[in-house]
């Protein structure tokens, strides 16, 4: 069925390519690749598009389909080879957009689990074995970031290269498939990532690609995202797929919608100040928060497209004293100082830009020129990211360019918790007594 309606939908639902635009420089900047299709090769019982996600302390969620809809939702796991001392069951569903159908998708909440584990499992009672590494439950923790994946040979090489080197978690700030209603790009996007996405949990926020809206059939969007991707935001409290947080080894991550209402008003707001006030940095120093359209950007895309956002929603970050920010939606990476208000302050997050996954649209060469003075380093070549926090006080960043056969790291910064910084510690407290005072 698939490979039936394919091209059906990718003649009705093409959305044009960008052009791509060519900057002189002494470094040739990559130019985009071809797209990958992953093909269904197993049986219609047996597994597919496998990946599991971090769901409450000490538990975790595996997600996969099946083209058969009578498989049951079940997960038979433990922690040697071929031997199932556990197993748990969960619930599965379908949906449907235009003409096309999708497979059985199955979601299984297991655990509670041990930190630092390797467990072996199996999904609907039969297929191939699986195994993943669930995360140490104290520092050091590593995470990988990669934002606006999609699916080309950029990809494939993106993933390669954050494959060579372990890491605990990743963490991708929207643009997931680039499918763009094209459903079937959908199917082929979680057979792509199934060799990273089974063994680590990837922790997800939507982008402008998952919505997928269209008048009066589909009004309200992102109805392949919340099936295929659940993450835990009834655990977090949250009303919505679209945001949540988590903890995990002393960090608090916080994934925002960018693409749903997020004023004053709204329950995104309501949620986000709530659960800020309930982190306790003595249990998670670190906070971190994901979202798409980044708030800061020097890049001439987008300029501007997540400024309604910031201006909502910075306020709450800053006070909470929040120690990074990542985006994604701009081709190209950026690294900022810390900053509140569009100015430098050494008690702002720190605001990085990593759109550079390896996306069909190729990337975004054009900066302003001059750089503004917040912007320390920016570059428009594809990569990804990794976040070290080693303990309470310190984490290293370091953003590694993607070579034809290696991963150059191009940009790295050494970074101070900010609960721990006594400066920023005294300014939280005066602008309490402030406020008090009022």
């Amino acid at each position: 069925m698939e490979n039936r309606f394919s091209s059906n939908l990718l003649v009705m639902f093409f959305l044009p390519l960008l052009i791509q635009l060519c900057a002189t420089s002494e470094y040739t900047r990559p130019s985009p690749r071809q797209l990958i299709f992953r093909a269904h090769n197993r049986s219609d019982s047996e597994p597919q598009q496998v990946h599991v996600s971090l769901a409450g302390n000490d538990y975790m969620r595996v997600s996969w389909i099946t083209s058969d809809k009578h498989v049951k939702s079940i997960v038979e796991y433990g922690k040697s080879q071929g031997k199932y001392e556990s197993s748990a069951t969960g619930e599965s569903s379908s949906y449907h957009y235009f003409f096309y159908s999708s497979g059985e998708i199955h979601h299984v909440k297991i655990g509670p689990l041990e930190p630092s584990t390797t467990y072996y499992y199996r999904c609907g009672g039969a297929g191939p074995e699986f195994s993943f590494r669930t995360p140490p439950s104290t520092f050091p923790i590593e995470f990988a970031v990669v934002g606006d994946l999609g699916q080309t040979e950029w990809t494939a090489s993106t993933l390669e290269h954050v494959g060579l080197k372990d890491y605990d978690v990743f963490l991708l700030p929207g643009d997931l498939s680039y499918a763009d209603s094209q459903q079937p790009l959908w199917d082929s996007f979680g057979r792509l990532v199934e060799p990273y996405a089974s063994t680590r949990p990837w922790m997800v926020t939507e982008g402008n690609h998952e919505i997928e809206s269209f008048p009066i059939i589909y009004p309200r969007g992102f109805k392949a995202y919340n099936a295929r991707w659940l993450m835990p935001h009834q655990e977090s409290g949250s009303k919505s797929n679209l945001y949540y947080s988590f903890d995990v080894a002393g960090t608090h991550i916080i994934m925002l919608g960018s693409y749903t209402d997020f004023d004053s008003d709204s329950d995104q707001y309501k949620w986000l100040q709530a659960d800020l006030a309930n982190v306790d940095r003595k249990k998670t120093p670190w906070v971190i928060v994901l979202l798409h359209a980044p708030w800061y950007n020097s890049n001439q895309a987008h300029r501007g497209e997540g400024e309604s956002m910031r201006q909502a929603m910075e306020e709450l970050l800053y006070k909470a004293r929040v120690d990074v920010v990542f985006a994604g939606h701009v081709h190209a990476y950026e690294r900022f100082t810390r900053v509140y208000d569009n100015n430098a302050n050494s008690c702002g997050p720190v605001y990085i830009t990593i759109g550079d996954g390896g996306n069909r649209e190729g990337l975004a060469m054009n900066f302003e020129d001059p750089s503004p003075s917040i912007s320390v380093y920016r570059e428009p070549s594809f990569g990804h990211g990794r976040l070290s926090v080693y303990n309470i006080t310190h984490a290293q960043w370091s953003w590694h360019r993607n070579n034809e056969t290696n991963a150059v790291i191009a940009d790295e910064v050494w970074l101070e918790n900010l609960s721990s910084s006594t400066l920023c510690s005294q300014v939280t407290r005066q602008s309490r007594s402030a406020n008090d005072e009022l």
